[in-house]
C-alpha cells in the first residue's frame, strides 16, 4: 500500500476523498491504525509526564534545604527605674577638727559639768595642771546596715538618674575611750569620754540621689538629712542638753557620692530573683549639730542627779561632730529591666 502523501501514513483515514466502501481490507486497515495510532500517543504522553515528574523529583531531592528565617528577639534596654532595697558595710572614722575633743587640762575653772543650774567647775584630776589626752583612734571603726530607695532615669540606655535613699547603719564608735594622763588622782564619779562620736553607736540617713547612667554604669551625688544616737548608758551624757533632759537623737546633715553596677540578672548574687542586682562603692560625710554648750564634751560625772556631761571650758577649739564613712553594698531592683 502507498503512504498517504498528506498525512505521512500508510492507513487511509476513513474521511479521505476516493474511499472505497466495497473495499473492506482498506476499513480494516484504516480502523487499526487509527486506533494504534491514539494508544501509541497516549502511552508516549504518560512516559513522557512521568519522566519529567520523577527528573523533577530527583533535582529537587539534590538542591540545599533552605533554613528557616533566624528569629531575631530584641535585647531590652536595661534602665534604672525602680524600687530597691539592699545591705552595706564598710568603715567610719573621724573627720573633726584634728585637735577637737582629744581632752583637757584640769584647773579651777574646767572642765565643768552641765546641772540644772548651768556649768559649774569640776574637779575630774589632782592636782591643777594635770592633763588627760585621748586616743584619737577611739573614733572610728565598722559600719553596717541597710538602704531602701527609688530610682527614675528619664531615658533608658543613658540619661539623667533621680532618686531618694534612705539607710539605717550600726556604727561602733562606742566603747571605753583609750587615753594617758599624768594625774596623780582621777575623781572616782568622773567617767572619760573621747566627745560625741565616742558615744555613738547608730545612725542614719534620707538623702535624694542625682547621677547619670552610662547604662548599666551610675555615677551620682547624693546629699540630705542625718541622725544619730548613742548608748543609753553612762556614755549617753552626749545626747543630754541639761540636767535631767535629753535628746533622744543628733541631727544634722550629709553629703556624699559613689558609683553603681548593675550585674547580670542570672547572677548568683541575686536571691530574690530580682530584675537587677547592683553593686554600690559610695562615700558619705557626715556632720552632726553641736551640743547647746558649743564646748567639746571630755566625760561624764555620776552624781546623784543623774550622769551630767563634763565639757572641757579652756580651750580654743571649736566642738564639731563630724565623721566620715565610706562604705559597699548591695542593692536588688524590681521594676523595669
Amino acid at each position: 500500500m502507498k503512504r498517504n502523501a498528506r498525512y505521512g501514513h500508510a492507513f487511509p483515514l476513513l474521511w479521505q476523498p476516493g474511499y472505497i466502501l466495497d473495499q473492506p481490507d482498506r476499513l480494516i486497515s484504516a480502523v487499526i491504525g487509527r486506533v494504534l495510532g491514539i494508544t501509541v500517543m497516549k502511552k508516549f504522553l504518560s512516559s513522557l509526564a512521568a519522566f519529567t515528574a520523577l527528573s523533577a523529583a530527583a533535582s529537587a531531592a539534590d538542591l540545599p534545604r533552605r533554613a528557616p528565617p533566624p528569629v531575631f528577639t530584641p535585647v531590652p534596654v536595661f534602665t534604672w527605674t525602680g524600687f530597691y532595697f539592699g545591705i552595706n558595710a564598710g568603715y567610719g572614722f573621724d573627720a573633726s577638727n584634728s585637735n577637737n575633743n582629744r581632752g583637757f587640762v584640769q584647773t579651777a575653772g574646767s572642765p565643768a559639768v552641765l546641772t540644772g543650774a548651768g556649768l559649774v567647775p569640776y574637779q575630774a584630776l589632782a592636782p591643777n595642771g594635770s592633763v588627760l589626752l585621748y586616743n584619737r583612734n577611739n573614733r572610728e571603726g565598722f559600719s553596717g546596715g541597710g538602704q531602701i530607695g527609688y530610682n527614675y532615669q528619664f531615658t533608658p540606655g543613658s540619661g539623667v538618674v533621680v532618686g531618694f535613699e534612705a539607710d539605717a547603719q550600726y556604727l561602733d564608735f562606742g566603747g571605753r575611750p583609750r587615753y594617758a594622763t599624768n594625774a596623780v588622782a582621777i575623781n572616782s564619779s568622773f567617767v572619760p569620754v573621747n566627745g560625741t562620736l565616742n558615744t555613738l553607736d547608730f545612725f542614719g540617713t534620707v538623702r535624694g540621689r542625682l547621677g547619670y547612667a552610662f547604662d548599666r554604669t551610675l555615677v551620682y551625688a547624693t546629699g540630705g538629712f542625718a541622725y544619730a544616737t548613742g548608748d543609753q548608758g553612762t556614755q549617753g551624757v552626749a545626747l543630754q542638753n541639761f540636767a535631767g533632759n535629753r535628746d533622744n537623737f543628733k541631727t544634722g546633715w550629709t553629703v556624699g557620692g559613689g558609683a553603681e553596677f548593675a550585674l547580670p540578672t542570672d547572677s548568683f548574687l541575686n536571691f530574690f530573683r530580682s530584675s537587677a542586682v547592683t553593686f554600690k562603692v559610695e562615700g558619705l560625710y557626715v556632720s552632726l549639730d553641736r551640743n547647746r554648750t558649743g564646748l567639746p564634751l571630755v566625760g561624764a560625772a555620776v552624781t546623784g542627779a543623774g550622769v551630767l556631761p563634763v565639757y572641757a571650758v579652756a580651750t580654743s577649739t571649736q566642738n564639731t561632730n563630724d565623721f566620715a564613712v565610706v562604705r559597699a553594698g548591695l542593692n536588688y531592683k524590681f521594676g523595669s529591666y
